[in-house]
């Protein structure tokens, strides 16, 4: 039975609706080859006892006869940063290694409201900063691609659930490219949606005003699928847009009327040169099925990076003021007062690039160098926000590499902090401006290591990057 895989959600709600499978038995599969996997360290904790019982509730529901969800017997794995009531909501971080949410976020109440199963929490960079889960305290997950390479992060946990076969959709979030690039690293299709589009309400927050909720999973009509379901308003979030969300999932575009833009920042020397020649491949073959590849400038790119640290680690490091052992979370032991309290419990609790960020984020904020960079930063990413803008007035989607390099090994990285944040420099952009995002895997290289085509849209325009996507699935 722990050899029974689906390729995409359609094929799983056939059988079921079919009663050709019942829910318990799909969710027992899941649970069987998550234990059976448990070496990849996809996940944190696994909901056994609550994921049964609920796929028994679902296979009563659908044999009385009353309506079900969109989502009817999904099974659904969680980034560890995002809440459930009444399961541990660690962040893969040692001082909140025992908090127990006492609420869920409104993106899983929707999707349980939708019938969907939750497996379990999985594993991520520490507090979702990191591009290779090396950041966990409870270690790394591993690419069901190859062990020896990192899932990509923050996202890695999630990525690989779906890669391995041990989830078939996973929620992560995305900050600064968590979502996109550890689809790209292991295979997977992976969207980040416009800022706003999905309630940030139960996502613990890293970086305010970049953080959305994304889906992970096999195919783009299932990530379409699991995004309609949670995208909308919420009186919860006040920076939810109250726009209407579409029917992503049957969303088309006419090849022949497609017009894609290829930045000539994106394509520069620095871009390993495989991945530049698989993009260009699957740019040619939706030029052979009538799209026009447009080629634009984005003249702020080369800001981007610098930009996105600088404001990012600025909204972390007051976000994460909160954790100072007093009120949850992890507490110091044998201190002598409040002072030393505050002090120990975050050295101790805090992992070494989450302190980075901290420690950096302090600086820019404070008073001798807020206006030379806070706020020349918040200048610059509304250059960069419109560059976007105008070039959609050009074009439906801009096309580019996922990641500037290949899955890399564990280890690789760790010891230079600005190589790794290199890794980020073709997603963070779009967390600058706001706007959608979607990787979809498109091959692999020389080595077996998978590639991601990244496709981005205008604000608001899930549908248009759905429907490309699909185009360049369809195309592989």
């Amino acid at each position: 039975m722990s050899n029974l895989v689906f390729s995409s959600y359609r094929d799983l709600r056939e059988k079921l609706l079919s009663k050709s499978l019942s829910v318990e038995s799909v969710v027992s599969t899941f649970l069987a080859r998550i234990e059976e996997k448990a070496r990849l360290n996809a996940y944190l904790s696994v909901f056994k006892e609550s994921a049964l019982a609920r796929a028994r509730e679902l296979d009563a529901k659908l044999a009385s006869g009353k309506p079900i969800g969109k989502l009817f017997g999904l099974p659904l794995a969680v980034k560890d940063n995002i809440a459930i009531k009444g399961e541990k909501l660690t962040c893969a971080s040692r001082i909140l290694e025992n908090f127990t949410s006492v609420y869920s976020a409104t993106a899983i109440e929707r999707l349980l409201a939708e019938d969907a199963v939750i497996l379990g929490k999985t594993n991520l960079d520490e507090f979702a900063m990191g591009s290779s889960n090396e950041n966990s305290a409870f270690g790394a997950a591993k690419n069901p691609i190859n062990e020896e390479y990192v899932p990509g992060g923050s996202s890695g946990g999630s990525a690989a659930a779906v890669a391995a076969d041990l989830a078939l959709v996973a929620l992560g979030s995305d900050t600064g490219g968590s979502v996109r690039q550890p689809a790209s690293f292991c295979d997977v299709v992976g969207i980040k949606p416009t800022y706003g589009r999905v309630s940030r309400y139960g996502l613990v927050a890293f970086g305010s005003s970049f953080d959305q909720i994304g889906v992970l999973s096999k195919t783009v009509e299932d990530a379409a699928l699991a995004l309609e379901v949670i995208a909308g308003e919420d009186p919860m979030d006040s920076t939810s847009s109250d726009k209407p969300v579409e029917a992503y999932a049957s969303a088309t575009f006419d090849p022949k009327r497609l017009r894609i833009g290829v930045p000539k920042e994106f394509f520069a020397d620095a871009l390993d040169k495989e991945i530049n020649a698989m993009i260009r491949g699957a740019l040619e073959k939706l030029q052979a099925k009538g799209a026009m590849l447009v080629e634009l400038s984005l003249p702020h790119s080369e800001y981007a990076l610098a930009t996105y640290y600088i404001l990012a680690t600025a909204e972390a490091s007051s976000n994460l003021a909160r954790y100072d052992g007093a009120r949850y979370g992890y507490r110091a032991k044998g201190v002598k007062d409040m002072a030393e309290m505050y002090v120990k419990s975050r050295s101790e609790g805090f992992g070494r690039e989450v302190k980075r960020r901290i420690m950096l984020g302090t600086y820019v904020l404070s008073a001798g160098y807020y206006d030379a960079y806070y706020r020349k930063a918040q200048k610059v990413r509304r250059l960069i926000r419109d560059d976007y803008l105008k070039a959609f007035e050009q074009v439906d989607v801009i096309a580019s590499p996922t990641s500037p390099v290949p899955p890399f090994k564990f280890g690789e990285k760790m010891t230079d902090p600005l190589t790794m944040y290199l890794a980020d420099i073709y997603t963070v952009p779009m967390n600058l401006a706001g706007v959608p995002a979607i990787s979809v895997p498109i091959g692999r290289n020389a080595q077996g290591l998978p590639i991601g085509l990244q496709l981005i849209g205008n604000l608001f325009a899930e549908s248009t990057v759905f429907a490309v996507a699909k185009l360049v699935e369809e195309s592989r």
